[in-house]
């Protein structure tokens, strides 16, 4: 793959540069925001599940759906966070309760996918966590308000790898 010299660009060029890398990511259909990391993370969620035998076909799921990004042909409904080197933090989601609820909060995804990228957006590694285990892991953000995952060890030994090129 042929890489961009950006030394070579002045900061306009640069900003500008990314604008229509922006544009050409829509136009391919390749993001659909510009969350960048977040797209880049559910893309390759979508693209390792459809390309690995025995895993779920996924496709994305509609705008604007509250903490489902895809859907299994069986219907079955898949949140999808992505993690950026150096952190090991998801993003949060909301209306899964509050802290000091006690009350066990509806379902409202079967699967949540932990993507985590190298910092030039490479995967990393793609966990699979159910719905029963996410209940478990999850850890409140108090400013946000809602709850997120960290990818700790005891994480680690009890998902589902999908792929882990964490290794060489």
């Amino acid at each position: 793959m042929k890489k961009i010299n950006t030394d070579e660009l002045n900061n306009e060029e640069l900003w500008l540069g990314y604008a229509d890398i922006q544009q050409e990511l829509k136009k391919r259909n390749l993001v659909r925001t510009n969350n960048i990391v977040g797209e880049r993370g559910e893309f390759l969620a979508i693209e390792t599940y459809n390309s690995i035998s025995g895993l779920p076909n996924l496709q994305a799921a509609p705008e604007g759906t509250q903490n489902v990004d895809a859907l299994s042909r069986k219907g079955e409904r898949y949140s999808i966070k992505t993690i950026s080197e150096p952190g090991n933090t998801t993003g949060v989601f909301y209306g899964v309760g509050e802290k000091d609820d006690g009350a066990v909060p509806d379902k409202k995804f079967e699967y949540v996918i932990i993507v985590q990228i190298f910092k030039d957006y490479r995967p990393k590694r793609i966990l699979e966590l159910t719905w029963d285990q996410f209940l478990k892991f999850k850890r409140w953000h108090s400013t946000m308000r809602a709850w997120n995952l960290g990818v700790t060890q005891t994480l680690l030994s009890e998902a589902k790898i999908i792929l882990d090129n964490t290794q060489g």
